[in-house]
């Protein structure tokens, strides 16, 4: 069953249409929610899509644009009101948390949970986020205002113990752990047994790249080089491509130079602009450039990662 998901909350751009939400992901990660980036509405989508308020620990800002950052006063009330425990800790540039502390403290100034900021220094982006099993690195981004994009990363899983082969061994219980992590075993007598013949070869670690918005850039495909799934903003099609870069967005098809010098295996594209009707022609262009597999977002969908 998928442990490691992206669900779409919002995949438009800063105007707000009948078709799109402003910007905003859901990462469910073994039961864990995290955010990436917080538009208006993020908290009537979550509800619409049965994701819980409770389970939401981290949410990663990627600037502080209105459509990726306005929907978080709102969010947070609404878990105060709820009377969610434990600690929800917000990504942002120091700008940002000043911001939120002073709407906070006027319009949620008694909360159930308790609210944390961890600063990101856009210059000097580095991991943000880190526990046994994932960790959570920023990058730097080119937008018109300071941007960081983010990279949803597994460590390195353990082996899978061969059962007939430890028993057959005689390999002591308490010595499992360190056979999982690759360790031979030695036997009572001196025999050594190498850790291949106990041990079956590890689940291969996923990740998933979240490049909000960006100006055109090589240095964001070596930043993200590696990943597994891309999620890069495309907000124009080829008819639009001089709005790109004077606006700090990329095309479609820009998106899918990215993908490709990256070596991903799966690309989504959105950040749509209120002008796109079709959302195929966009992935039709990414694909032109990009030979592996190009997902237009949509509110909704979930993209399992395993």
């Amino acid at each position: 069953m998928p442990y490691f998901n992206v669900t779409i909350l919002g995949c438009g751009s800063a105007t707000p249409t009948l078709r799109h939400n402003p910007s905003s992901q859901a990462v469910n990660y073994r039961g864990r929610l995290m955010l990436i980036d917080c538009g208006e509405g993020t908290q009537l989508q979550l509800r619409r899509y049965g994701l819980s308020f409770a389970k939401i620990t981290d949410i990663f800002i990627s600037h502080l644009h209105g459509d990726h950052f306005l929907g978080l006063p709102g969010l947070l009330s609404t878990m105060a009101l709820h009377e969610v425990q434990g600690t929800v800790t917000v990504h942002t540039f120091a700008e940002g948390a000043d911001i939120l502390r002073r709407m906070m403290d006027i319009f949620c100034r008694e909360r159930s949970y308790k609210l944390e900021f961890d600063i990101i220094d856009p210059k000097n982006p580095s991991t943000v986020y880190e526990d046994n099993n994932i960790e959570v690195m920023a990058f730097p981004l080119y937008h018109r205002v300071p941007c960081v994009g983010y990279i949803f990363r597994e460590k390195p899983k353990r082996k899978h113990i061969d059962g007939e082969m430890v028993r057959f061994y005689g390999v002591p219980h308490y010595l499992m752990n360190a056979i999982r992590d690759g360790e031979d075993f030695v036997k009572p007598d001196g025999t050594v047994v190498p850790n291949e013949r106990l041990t079956s070869p590890a689940d291969p670690s996923v990740s998933y790249a979240y490049c909000s918005d960006t100006a055109f850039d090589m240095r964001v495909a070596e930043a993200v080089k590696g990943v597994d799934v891309i999620y890069h903003e495309s907000t124009y099609g080829d008819d639009r491509a001089h709005n790109a870069a004077p606006r700090g967005h990329s095309t479609a098809r820009e998106a899918g130079k990215i993908a490709e010098a990256a070596g991903a295996k799966t690309l989504v594209i959105g950040h749509y602009s209120k002008t796109i009707a079709d959302e195929s022609i966009l992935a039709a262009q990414a694909a032109e450039e990009f030979d592996g597999t190009v997902i237009a977002a949509n509110e909704g969908l979930t993209i399992d990662l395993i």
